[in-house]
């Protein structure tokens, strides 16, 4: 070979070399039914964007899966300028020496933004620019950067740290964000260093953890556990782009099915009020509620889950999505319409809740029971805490009924209120309780805890276990526990009605409660609405304060609701 031939060669390979490597993003809608009413509704959405009449919260992912699913230029067309949109205020905001939007509330939206992007860039990059994709392509780095690097975050040359908040917790929801952008934006650019880190750092570190999590569902509690939606639907994007099955690497997914599930009262419009609940007080069933169990459905191996998840999504309240912008997760097909679960209790060790029920229809009484790990921000002070359901809410907390949706303390959850001087001693994070449980024919369970790790060694607190017996549409919960010097210890129990108090009884809506032990207790209510001041707002509800026992108490709740315990179908 003649050398000009060589150098030619040469010539060829460096410039093959200097050429953008492009890691396609792949995410498999061949699934998508284009014939579907769920379709419709999508494409529906995306138009009224295309016809300058965007709704609440749509995105440019809407339209770069629209244009992937109907390959129409103005589709793409209309995600990239939706993308350039972003960068350009991007851009205004570090030239005036601010952060921009994508570095609010610690990075917490990073995920979808660049989500985004990335995918834009990737699938639309036929209608962008060669100048267009250089100024995405720093802005997104730095973002992505700015996340794993919080110390030394900068905007255009200038400083802007931030505390690191979640960056090594992939307990956290902030975690999911982060990942989100460094997932999307690493494929879309093919950046080796993001590609690696989340190969051997940040997606071992979540993959590890979530096995940890007997049972499924999240640690954060059930208003902030609707992130593992996001969460899934990263473990469906890395399978489809790099082949490696997160979502069945351990049983987190699948167990999550069981657990949402289980965790939905009977008349499946709303489910367990666990932790903070700061989309609404009320933990009514809702899109995200729909789109997690649809990832998982999607990406398990197990048939009886899928199963049991298509029950569960033809039967839910929200069968259409109730906000535009979650359209496009309603794309993920439900399956097909099946038979009940058979299970009528269920433990998730890992989250500490145990859910027992009468049966799948919607007259069933249905019971919530907490005792577990107490590790994450959003969790409250309610280990030992239970809930009672029969058409509607029976015992409950109270937190549900104020306005933040975030009250923490143990006055507001059905648990042991331990005081000493005059002040709640609290329950303190960072500690796990542990509890035992033995199921019984037709919903029944025995179960036990032992609540005294709770209290991390307080010596207002010697120990606290707590015994719950559900049968036959009954609880009794049983307490034991000893008091340190100057404490007292009342038995508490949140309804939303007004307890009619006679003697040891009281009577709250169709909720009948009769304190069996100790024989001098006394019994008060407190309504929460006085309680109603600058720092909260309490909406409705009632406190039963039973007092008077120095080392346990026993009492027990039954349903009056005749036609709820005669077997009435709401649906």
């Amino acid at each position: 070979m003649q050398p000009i031939h060589r150098r030619w060669l040469l010539g060829i390979a460096l410039t093959l070399l200097a050429l953008p490597c492009r890691a396609t993003i792949v995410l498999d809608l061949s699934w998508v039914d284009t014939a579907s009413p769920q379709y419709q509704r999508f494409k529906g959405f995306v138009d009224a964007a295309l016809a300058g009449n965007p709704g609440y919260g749509f995105t440019a992912t809407d339209a770069a899966w629209m244009y992937r699913l109907s390959n129409d230029a103005r589709y793409a067309q209309l995600a990239v300028a939706t993308v350039e949109a972003q960068v350009v205020a991007a851009e205004q905001a570090i030239a005036n020496q601010q952060r921009p939007e994508v570095a609010g509330d610690s990075y917490l939206h990073v995920g979808p933004m660049i989500g985004d992007l990335a995918l834009t860039y990737d699938w639309c990059a036929a209608y962008t620019t060669g100048t267009q994709r250089a100024r995405w392509a720093a802005y997104a780095q730095q973002a992505v950067w700015n996340v794993w690097h919080h110390a030394q975050a900068s905007w255009g040359g200038v400083a802007f740290p931030w505390s690191g908040w979640a960056t090594t917790d992939p307990a956290n929801n902030y975690y999911y964000s982060f990942v989100t952008a460094t997932m999307y934006w690493g494929l879309a650019s093919n950046d080796t260093t993001w590609l690696n880190l989340l190969a051997t750092d940040k997606l071992p570190a979540l993959r590890d953890y979530v096995a940890g999590i007997a049972g499924g569902g999240s640690q954060e509690g059930s208003g902030y556990g609707l992130s593992h939606r996001s969460l899934f639907g990263l473990y469906r994007l890395w399978r489809d782009s790099t082949g490696t099955d997160l979502a069945n690497a351990n049983a987190h997914l699948t167990d999550s099915i069981r657990w949402w599930i289980h965790a939905t009262v009977p008349t499946r419009d709303k489910v367990a009020p666990i932790g903070d609940q700061a989309r609404v007080s009320e933990p009514v069933i809702y899109d995200y509620h729909r789109h997690l169990v649809l990832e998982a459905r999607q990406q398990t191996l197990d048939a009886a889950a899928r199963a049991d998840a298509a029950w569960w999504l033809h039967r839910i309240s929200d069968q259409d999505m109730e906000s535009g912008f979650n359209y496009r997760h309603n794309l993920l097909p439900a399956g097909t319409d099946t038979v009940a679960p058979t299970a009528l209790v269920y433990h998730a060790a890992g989250t500490g809740q145990l859910f027992a029920r009468s049966g799948w229809d919607t007259a069933a009484i249905w019971l919530n029971f907490s005792a577990g790990p107490y590790l994450q921000s959003h969790a409250h002070q309610d280990q030992g805490s239970f809930t009672l359901y029969e058409g509607t809410w029976l015992a409950v907390t109270e937190n549900i009924w104020t306005h933040s949706g975030i009250q923490q303390g143990t006055d507001t959850h059905n648990v042991l209120r331990f005081e000493r001087n005059g002040h709640i001693v609290p329950q303190r994070d960072g500690t796990t309780s542990t509890m035992s449980v033995t199921p019984g024919a037709g919903g029944a369970v025995h179960a036990v805890a032992d609540l005294t790790p709770a209290y991390a060694g307080d010596a207002a607190v010697g120990g606290w276990q707590r015994t719950i017996d559900f049968a036959a549409r009954k609880l009794t919960v049983s307490d034991s526990f000893t008091l340190g010097s100057g404490s007292t210890a009342t038995f508490q129990v949140n309804t939303p009605l007004q307890p009619v108090i006679s003697g040891r009884t009281a009577q709250a809506g169709p909720l009948t409660i009769r304190v069996l032990a100790p024989p001098g207790a006394t019994l008060s209510a407190l309504d929460w609405t006085t309680r109603s001041g600058d720092d909260e707002t309490y909406h409705r509800g009632w406190r039963l304060d039973v007092s008077g026992g120095s080392t346990g108490y026993v009492v027990e709740f039954s349903s009056s609701d005749v036609l709820f315990a005669n077997g009435f179908d709401a649906s």
